[in-house]
């Protein structure tokens, strides 16, 4: 079993004890360290003290159960405003939201993208352009699909 899903096993059941969900696990070397970076989310958002909390309640479980052999550093951490999109629980909750999206190679001499997901399904997306167009793009092909956050 990987890192990851064992810790996902572990904290679980008190994170969602906490009041929040768990989005994610993922166990990354960063800057030339491993990190267990465990994402949480909430509908009223995440704020850095509920971050705090989390790590402070999940730590001593997974210190227990002791699934990494390497050192490590905890993080835990909110999904954000431009989290990646990458599952399709993220694809549904940014549905028919501002989207920007980079691909691997260009197509009509461009590689970053901008619009609407109009609709997706496990192979692909469907971007509606400003300029009234739909375009449909596989997901092997993204390299980055992210919401597009406007600060205005």
């Amino acid at each position: 079993m990987k890192v990851a899903e064992a810790v996902e096993g572990i904290v679980k059941g008190k994170i969602e004890e906490l009041g929040f969900a768990l989005y994610e696990v993922e166990f990354v070397k960063e800057f030339g360290q491993m990190n267990l970076v465990v994402t949480i989310d909430s509908p009223e958002g995440v704020k850095i003290e509920d971050c705090e909390r989390v790590s402070r309640a999940i730590e001593p479980l997974i210190d227990a159960a002791d699934p990494i052999s390497e050192p490590y550093c905890l993080v835990v951490s909110s999904v954000g405003l431009d989290h990646p999109l990458k599952k399709d629980r993220d694809f549904v909750r940014n549905l028919n939201q501002k989207i920007e999206v980079r691909l691997y190679r260009a197509v009509d001499k461009k590689k970053e993208l901008a619009g609407r997901l109009a609709s997706f399904d496990a192979e692909s997306f469907t971007l509606a352009l400003d300029d009234g167009r739909e375009m449909r793009i596989l997901r092997k092909e993204a390299a980055l699909v992210r919401p597009r956050v406007d600060f205005r």
